[in-house]
């Protein structure tokens, strides 16, 4: 299998992205590793340290970038020869079999509705990253942000297209889905709940009904449906709740001598706390519903975030996600 990587995307690129694509490569030695960005940062890069690179990574020139602060849709149009357009571009022509980015995210979505395309079917793709459990299972959710407005047809499609994900990348067997909203019992919520909720009990998933985003991180399902509206506010939500509460256990832990040393006796549970918070060991969130695999790494993902970007997209690949999707979708 070959999987571009845009080199130039992301707060740390390229270096996170040469670091990443180094240790998979090393790794997965039946995987092709392709670096897409500027030749003349990237083989330095790879050079560093003097030693090999593995033979199953190459380098694949793209001459411009795009900026996190550019307009998405300009952009793509007019910025042809950008890592992430040439990858899309590489991931359409089957040059490549799946595409990792941890840059501009609606860049990124507009990349796989421009150059790569939607899967037929598909009215919109879904961003679907892992929010964490207390029982470390997480939750997939989608859609967090790909699309702010959605329909009740959409909805439906994010909850089939998350069942398939989380069963044939995660091997978690008839997933639970949950309808994020205000209450469980059937009937609540807005318009476009009330009327999703009734096209979710038709599919062949395992609709749970309503979940309440406080029952979220309790694992009370596996799959977690919602607009881009309220799941990226939920995301975000999880996210600032985390690092407000490391914040405030780093402060008590250091006002004293005695709350120091108690500090240091529970580092290691607190190592392990902060290890099921990280987003950096999901590796990524996939756009589901594109025609081929587009996995959107954290902005600010780092080399080991990256490796396991590679790793996720080696198992969907695997497990031939955007087909069984495709099918299901289909029905063909």
């Amino acid at each position: 299998m070959r999987i571009a990587i845009d080199a130039m995307g992301g707060d740390h690129a390229p270096e996170c992205n040469v670091e990443g694509a180094l240790a998979a490569a090393a790794e997965w030695k039946d995987t092709q590793i392709v670096l897409v960005g500027d030749e003349q940062r990237l083989l330095p890069l790879l050079k560093q340290g003097g030693g090999t690179v593995p033979s199953n990574l190459t380098v694949h020139h793209a001459g411009e970038v795009i900026e996190a602060e550019d307009e998405p849709v300009k952009a793509v149009r007019r910025k042809k020869d950008a890592s992430m357009v040439v990858a899309g571009r590489m991931l359409k022509e089957k040059q490549a079999e799946a595409m990792i980015s941890a840059g501009n995210t609606g860049a990124l979505m507009t990349t796989g509705l421009l150059v790569v395309g939607r899967m037929e079917g598909i009215e919109r793709p879904a961003l679907a990253p892992m929010i964490p459990t207390l029982d470390e299972a997480g939750v997939l959710a989608l859609d967090l942000g790909a699309n702010m407005d959605a329909k009740p047809e959409h909805l439906a499609q994010y909850a089939l297209m998350g069942s398939l994900y989380r069963e044939k990348v995660m091997g978690v067997k008839n997933p639970r889905v949950g309808l994020l909203n205000v209450g469980t019992e059937p009937g609540k919520g807005n318009e476009l709940t009330k009327l999703a909720f009734p096209l979710l009990q038709e599919l062949p998933i395992n609709f749970i009904g309503n979940v309440e985003a406080r029952d979220i991180m309790l694992g009370n399902c596996d799959v977690l449906v919602c607009d881009g509206f309220a799941g990226n506010i939920l995301l975000k939500a999880v996210e600032g709740t985390a690092g407000a509460m490391f914040k405030l256990l780093k402060e008590q832990f250091t006002q004293n001598m005695r709350s120091k040393l108690g500090a240091a006796l529970l580092m290691p549970q607190l190592r392990n706390l902060k290890g099921k918070l990280d987003y950096k060991e999901h590796g990524g969130a996939p756009l589901l519903g594109l025609s081929g695999l587009v996995v959107k790494s954290h902005g600010s993902a780092d080399g080991n975030a990256i490796k396991n970007a590679v790793r996720q997209a080696r198992v969907a690949l695997q497990n031939q996600l955007v087909e069984s999707i495709s099918k299901e979708i289909s029905g063909k």
